[in-house]
């Protein structure tokens, strides 16, 4: 068994940094994309909470949960 990673499987480049955050650039985003940003199971109950925090909060409600 190799100990080295796939190479072929991970990408030989970085995830471009639009990919991986959402800024000002990064467009709109769906009370689906803040439940799972979140960590959490898509379910009805999740996206209730989760538009009722985007109503709340705003923009602010998904960069509180990114880096």
């Amino acid at each position: 068994m190799n100990a080295e990673p796939d190479k072929t499987f991970l990408g030989e480049r970085p995830t471009p940094d639009r990919q991986l955050h959402a800024g000002p650039e990064g467009g709109e985003f769906t009370a689906e994309d803040l439940v799972l940003a979140s960590g959490r199971d898509v379910n009805p109950k999740t996206l209730a909470w989760a538009e009722r925090r985007m109503a709340e909060k705003g923009r602010a409600s998904m960069e509180e949960l990114l880096p």
